[in-house]
């Protein structure tokens, strides 16, 4: 009976974890959660801002800047009843010879909601006035007339037209949208390159007519004062005994007929393609500057050192538990005719053509050239068995070629 001493364990090698710690994610990422806080904080303070100084555009409830009070109290001086009105069923009733009905933002209106308010202005022998109607409403709300893409460049301009309120009136801030019109018999007033920012087209029966006016500005508490437009307000809405003033409402049931509803792009500002790309051009850029690489690759030390009997081992592993004998097969082969080639006379670019390394081994070992293609250009093994005899073979034929 014999004893022997345990084989020593070899104690394993030390590793070194290369995940980031959470006090070095966070150092690296404050910056950036620190400009995002900021840029939301911002935000919601313009917000809150704009919300404060908008409050009531165009109301003639709305003392604010942006609001009209202060023409409809005018109006109110001279006789002229002024009636808000938030539906288009309103709208419509309020419609007649002896009323001036204002459209505050006709583009909120849907397709829909237009043709019946133009079906029922038609006719009625009063006023329209039209504030700043876009290409997709003024076309609907009057027929003839069209928007022009550009605005004015300028916000006071003249009259240089025959309409006699517009004469009295003088200069005022009527650059905004610049229109065109097919109806020889419209006024063009206030022209801005040729284009008018204020059109008055007579209606073709009943004595009414439609005036589209390119910008709010002369209806504005904080501009009222200004230039002439006071007087050009008041001679405006004031033709008529009453004035309905229709502030389109989202609450309003007729925008939701069948297919005129709005969707969530059509309720987005104009500018938000624009903004969009924008942002997607930045991000593009941010990731070309964080991610390009000048200069060639840079090798580096691994973190912990791996034997190559390792590396062997674990890919045989990984080989065996795919049965990829065919693959394991290809390596050995290939890289056997890789080292054979230079020892024989062959060049190493030549060294995976049978036609080249088969008669320069039969020369080198005087051996049946025949034998030599199978083993080293044959098939894959059938089994684990006969791989492992390929292995030796090869093995035996690079010992036998470097014999001396």
């Amino acid at each position: 009976m014999t004893t022997g001493t345990a084989p020593e364990v070899a104690a394993p090698l030390p590793t070194t974890s290369t995940a980031p710690s959470g006090r070095q994610v966070w150092t690296r990422s404050r910056g950036v959660v620190l400009a995002v806080v900021l840029l939301l904080v911002g935000a919601v303070a313009i917000a809150v801002i704009r919300s404060d100084t908008r409050h009531g555009v165009l109301d003639p409830r709305s003392a604010d800047p942006s609001g009209s009070r202060a023409v409809a109290e005018l109006l109110a001086d001279r006789g002229v009843s002024t009636r808000v009105v938030t539906t288009l069923a309103e709208a419509r009733a309020a419609t007649g010879p002896d009323t001036t009905l204002l459209v505050a933002v006709p583009d909120l209106l849907t397709p829909r909601q237009q043709s019946g308010l133009r079906a029922a202005t038609g006719a009625s022998g009063g006023r329209t006035v039209l504030v700043a109607a876009g290409s997709t409403s003024v076309e609907r709300l009057a027929p003839g007339v069209t928007a022009d893409p550009a605005t004015s460049s300028r916000s006071v301009l003249e009259p240089h037209c025959e309409l006699a309120e517009a004469r009295r009136a003088g200069s005022a801030d009527t650059g905004g949208v610049r229109y065109t019109t097919t109806h020889l018999d419209a006024d063009s007033c206030y022209p801005s390159q040729r284009l008018a920012t204020l059109i008055r087209v007579p209606a073709a029966s009943g004595g009414g007519d439609t005036v589209v006016l390119g910008s709010p500005d002369i209806l504005l508490n904080d501009h009222l004062d200004k230039q002439g437009n006071a007087s050009l307000a008041l001679q405006l809405l004031g033709s008529r005994p009453h004035l309905a003033w229709y502030l389109p409402s989202l609450s309003d049931t007729s925008a939701t007929g069948t297919g005129d509803q709005k969707s969530l792009f059509d309720l987005l500002p104009s500018g938000w393609l624009w903004a969009t790309l924008q942002l997607f051009v930045a991000a593009g850029l941010a990731a070309f500057w964080r991610a390009r690489r000048l200069g060639p690759l840079v090798p580096e030390k691994l973190p912990v050192a791996i034997r190559a009997s390792e590396t062997v081992e674990g890919r045989a592993r990984l080989y065996r538990k795919a049965n990829a004998r065919d693959r394991a097969a290809a390596a050995l082969r290939s890289t056997t005719r890789t080292r054979l080639a230079p020892l024989v006379g062959v060049p190493v670019s030549q060294a995976h053509a049978p036609e080249a390394l088969i008669p320069a081994l039969s020369a080198h070992l005087h051996g049946d050239a025949q034998a030599l293609h199978p083993l080293l250009f044959g098939p894959p093994p059938g089994d684990d068995t006969a791989l492992v005899a390929l292995t030796d073979q090869l093995d035996a034929l690079e010992r036998e070629v470097r014999r001396p």
